[in-house]
């Protein structure tokens, strides 16, 4: 997974252990990953382990002996592992008027509802599996690995991520509908997450790429078209189950006509006027996305994803695109990639009052990484160096795969 870095200070308390109730998780074949990089592991047996996250345990974890793929099986016949309950909604105080919600497709205060988002837009398995076309990123286990890195980060100011799940191939299909299960990866990872760090701000992937059989973000029709209102139909029902499990920010990345307005306005029939929409306004159609792809298992089966992604040859499309996601009622617009659309960035922050994000993608990740291995770069400066570029083109949140790497550099500067 991706995270965004944010102008938090670097005196987060130290997160020592669990407290939850009891999950049983899956290893590779259902596992998410995060973008900082950890040290390799190796010789580990492949277990499943029992956590008990809801109650004090000071002995050892259990262990299942349970193979990877008897664990698919299990997952695939509809076994899955349990997370915690979807909270219950506040109760207003007595006395307060019942009435029908205002039909508002912007709602600023979406933006300021916590001090990690308030800080963003300041405008001043259980080993984990390594990506082998990114260094030092891992598919994280959704209750063990997940939770240490996402402890590592909060530990130097880090405190929003960004899920993106991987899938059993079982689990897939032509119109993608494991996208909106309430008990899938997704959701049951917002449940943990939100019941061990409650003010931890999480933002969501809307798509159906991980869940397609055919790796199209949206449903394919027997001649290869994409078929958008009935794709867009789909991510309203995830984005609407993301919100229920917890989701702080809901982000469509298909690139399809009309989702961000339809999203808003189910997001609102179902009573989530408070869960915030970053659109990918400005997705390309690029070729620097090959190593995420590889670390999801997520390229299309044919063909590719002109049709709906922007030619990289264009520029003031993004406008157009801008000014329809701004109508529609989302509250920050996402540039992707990020260095090669530098121009892009300022051209949306000139344009456009809403927060910026701009997404340093794998293969710009991976490029760092590898000029920093043949030491032909000194890998953390240039690191410092892309980041800040990003910053100064305009972008007032960066997600970007060295948040836990850049975080720490940045708290042994502030020391």
């Amino acid at each position: 997974m991706a995270s965004t870095i944010v102008n938090t200070p670097c005196t987060v308390p130290s997160v020592k252990g669990f407290e939850t109730q009891n999950y049983v998780g899956l290893r590779p074949i259902s596992s998410l990953r995060f973008n900082s990089g950890r040290t390799s592991i190796s010789g580990r047996s492949q277990r499943l382990f029992v956590v008990r996250a809801s109650e004090r345990h000071d002995g050892h974890v259990k262990k299942i002996e349970m193979s990877i793929e008897e664990c698919e099986v299990a997952v695939v016949a509809g076994n899955v592992p349990e997370a915690p309950p979807v909270p219950p909604k506040p109760a207003a105080p007595v006395g307060t008027p019942v009435i029908q919600p205002l039909q508002l497709s912007r709602r600023p205060r979406r933006n300021r509802k916590s001090p990690a988002l308030r800080a963003s837009f300041q405008e001043t398995s259980q080993e984990d599996t390594p990506i082998g076309a990114m260094p030092g990123c891992y598919r994280l286990g959704w209750r063990h690995g997940l939770l240490e890195e996402v402890a590592k980060a909060r530990d130097v100011g880090v405190n929003s991520i960004v899920l993106f799940p991987k899938v059993p191939d079982a689990l897939k299909s032509p119109t993608g509908d494991e996208a909106y299960n309430d008990n899938g990866l997704v959701p049951r990872t917002i449940r943990l997450l939100k019941d061990k760090y409650p003010d931890l701000v999480i933002y969501t992937d809307v798509a159906l790429d991980p869940y397609s059989s055919d790796g199209h973000d949206g449903i394919v029709r027997e001649d290869g078209v994409i078929m958008n209102d009935e794709t867009v139909h789909q991510l309203c029902k995830q984005a609407v189950s993301q919100a229920r499990a917890g989701a702080d920010v809901v982000s469509p990345s298909d690139m399809m006509d009309g989702r961000v307005g339809a999203i808003r306005a189910s997001l609102d029939a179902e009573g989530f006027h408070h869960v915030s929409i970053m659109s990918y306004t400005a997705k390309y159609a690029s070729s620097f996305y090959g190593p995420f792809r590889e670390a999801l298992d997520s390229n299309p089966r044919f063909g590719d994803k002109k049709t709906y992604q922007m030619n990289p040859a264009n520029y003031r499309e993004a406008l157009v695109e801008s000014h329809e996601d701004e109508a529609e009622g989302a509250d920050i617009l996402l540039v992707k990639p990020g260095l090669p659309y530098l121009d892009i960035i300022r051209l949306l922050r000139d344009q456009s009052p809403l927060p910026i994000a701009a997404y340093q993608v794998s293969g710009e990740y991976s490029m760092i990484k590898a000029g920093g291995v043949l030491k032909m770069i000194d890998e953390e400066r240039v690191m410092m160096e892309s980041l800040m570029c990003l910053r100064r083109a305009g972008a007032d949140i960066i997600l970007t795969y060295f948040a836990l790497q850049a975080a720490r550099c940045l708290c042994g500067e502030n020391r």
